[in-house]
This record gives structure tokens, C-alpha cells and sequence, in this order.
């Protein structure tokens, strides 16, 4: 009698066990993430951009119109005398949602749209790159030590000391002319291609020296010194014991790389490094704009408040990521 009346009811022995399952570091982090309001709401919108920017040319079709077509050089009543668009915020109508472009008269939305393709696609690339490169460099210098971490940190230190943007901005029309004359148009594929490589061999510095920290430390913890006590291989402890402990710090320095290289390649375009005419692009866009911001205020407004917006979600997205995924950093 004692031990039924001590014993539990199996209904509540099932209920406990249900409550505890499914709690693996990822369901933790994914469940506190979901409790970051602005966090969710930085989420949906950055997905916006993404879903509008990889479907440009579906919206585009649907739309009616192409970032490249020149209608108010077509349709003249779209510009007056001095090209620029008849009526207010850019000649704004149920035609042309966010107006025409002063001068050539192209279509606003189209471009900015495009635009956002043309940035996350760039972006992207490098980010995939430098997270790749800084990642083998920084476990191989933080686990092997000795004279490859030595080599590998002057290199880092080397890199870092470069001034960035003034660099790229030397460095990219070089890069260039190593592939095509000086009297041919560079194709876009190549400005692209070029703005990836410079940006991506300059990019990886500062993920390998984060992660290099982060394995300096793991290597000294009992399990990774315990798997090399019994012989385990060097390969398979990277791969089984550290890799699996730096996702956090790899997917923090992503979500903050992202933001930075789109405000990166869009002020290359805009000092005229990175994509020129007719490629649709943000810096591209504001660079225009600057140009005739007395006159038309609204063609610089665009891409600038949809850039603005872009880089605050992401960052705010990246800030929520990070404390989901460790809480001990937001105390």
C-alpha cells in the first residue's frame, strides 16, 4: 500500500518525460530565439529582402517592367525640359511605384529590387568564402600551434593592417586590367568576380584570428586532451570535438559579415569601383542620386532608407542569434 501510494501516477511519469523531450542545444537556442520579439521581427524582414531579391525577376515580370528599358527617353511626357520626372517624389504614380530615374528615366522600383539581388549575391559569395578560408586557417593555427600559429598570426596581423575600403578601391581596377585592356569594357561578370576575390583574399583575417582564440582555449579542455591521450587522430578531433563547439562563434561572425559587406560593395560602387552602368545596384543608385538629390530628392531616398533598413534588421537579427545561442553573453 505504502508503494502505491509513493509511486508516481504513470500518467505523470509520461507527462515529465514528454516535457524533457526534444531538449537538444539547438531546440534551447531555437526556443529562446523565438522569444526575441525584435529578434523574429528582424528575422521577417531580412527574409523579405532575401525572397524579394532572389525572385527580382519574377516581381519584375509581374510588374511589367525591367531595370535596363529607358521609358522616359521613350514615353517623353514622363521628364520635362530638364530631364527630370514630371510630378512629386520622382514622378511617382500607379505606372511607377517609386517613380522614374531623372535623365534616362528607368524604372525605381525594378532597380531597387534588382539592386538588392545584385548585393546579396555578392555579399554572399564573400562571406562563403571568407568563412571557409578563415575557418581552416584559424583551427589549423589555434590546434597545430608552434611555427604554423606563429606564420598564420603575422600573416593575419599583416592583413588587418591594410586600410580597407582605400585599398579596394586601388587595388580592385588593377585586378582588372590584369584580365582585360584598359581599352575594353570590363564585362560584369568580371566587376563582380573581381569585387568577390579582392574582398574575400582581404575578408578572412578577422574570422581566423576569432576562431584561432576560440581553439586556443578548446584544446586545453579535458575532452579534446583526453581524445589525444588515447590516440584519437588529429582529423577527427577537429572534426568531432572542436568544430561542433565553434558554430556559435561561425554563425556570430556571419551575421555580422553579411550587413558589412552589402554597405562595403555598395560604397565601392559608389566611388566607382565595384558595379557601374547599366548593372542595377544600391551604391550605384545613391552615387545617381547624389548627383541630383536638389532636384529629386526621392532617387537617393529609396535605396538608402531600403540599405538602412536592411543592415539595422540584419544586425538586430545577428544580436538576437547570438544571445539565443549563448545566453551567458547578453548578462
Amino acid at each position: 500500500m505504502t508503494a502505491l501510494l509513493t509511486d508516481p501516477p504513470p500518467s505523470a511519469s509520461a507527462a515529465t518525460a514528454t516535457a524533457f523531450e526534444g531538449r537538444s542545444p539547438a531546440a534551447l537556442a531555437w526556443r529562446r530565439f523565438r522569444r526575441d520579439r525584435t529578434g523574429v521581427a528582424a528575422g521577417l524582414v531580412v527574409a523579405l529582402f532575401f525572397v524579394v531579391g532572389l525572385g527580382a525577376p519574377v516581381i519584375s515580370w509581374l510588374y511589367g517592367k525591367n531595370p535596363y528599358t529607358t521609358y522616359g527617353q521613350n514615353q517623353p511626357a514622363l521628364l520635362d525640359q530638364f530631364g527630370y520626372p514630371v510630378g512629386s517624389m520622382g514622378g511617382m504614380s500607379s505606372h511607377f511605384w517609386l517613380g522614374i530615374e531623372p535623365g534616362l528615366g528607368r524604372d525605381v522600383f525594378t532597380q531597387l529590387i534588382y539592386g538588392i539581388r545584385t548585393s546579396l549575391l555578392i555579399s554572399l559569395a564573400i562571406v562563403l568564402i571568407i568563412t571557409v578560408i578563415g575557418t581552416l586557417v584559424g583551427v589549423a593555427a589555434g590546434y597545430a600551434g608552434r611555427w604554423i600559429d606563429y606564420s598564420a598570426s603575422r600573416v593575419i596581423d599583416v592583413i588587418l593592417c591594410f586600410p580597407a575600403t582605400l585599398f579596394f578601391v586601388a587595388f580592385i581596377p588593377v585586378a582588372q586590367s590584369a584580365f582585360v585592356s584598359p581599352t575594353e569594357a570590363v564585362p560584369t561578370w568580371m566587376r563582380a568576380t573581381t569585387v568577390i576575390l579582392v574582398l574575400s583574399a582581404f575578408g578572412w583575417a578577422s574570422t581566423a584570428r576569432l576562431l584561432r582564440g576560440q581553439v586556443l582555449s578548446l584544446r586545453e579542455r579535458e575532452f579534446v586532451q583526453s581524445a589525444q591521450v588515447i590516440g584519437v587522430p588529429a582529423r577527427r578531433i577537429i572534426l568531432r570535438e572542436l568544430l561542433p563547439n565553434l558554430w556559435t562563434p561561425i554563425l556570430i561572425s556571419v551575421s555580422l559579415a553579411v550587413p558589412n559587406y552589402v554597405t562595403t560593395e555598395a560604397a565601392l560602387s559608389f566611388l566607382g569601383a565595384g558595379m557601374v552602368e547599366p548593372t542595377p545596384d544600391w551604391g550605384r543608385m545613391i552615387q545617381r542620386g547624389a548627383e541630383v538629390y536638389n532636384a529629386d530628392f526621392s532617387y537617393m531616398l529609396f535605396p538608402g532608407l531600403a540599405m538602412l533598413i536592411f543592415v539595422l534588421a540584419f544586425n538586430l537579427l545577428g544580436d538576437a542569434v547570438r544571445d539565443a545561442l549563448d545566453p551567458k553573453s547578453s548578462r
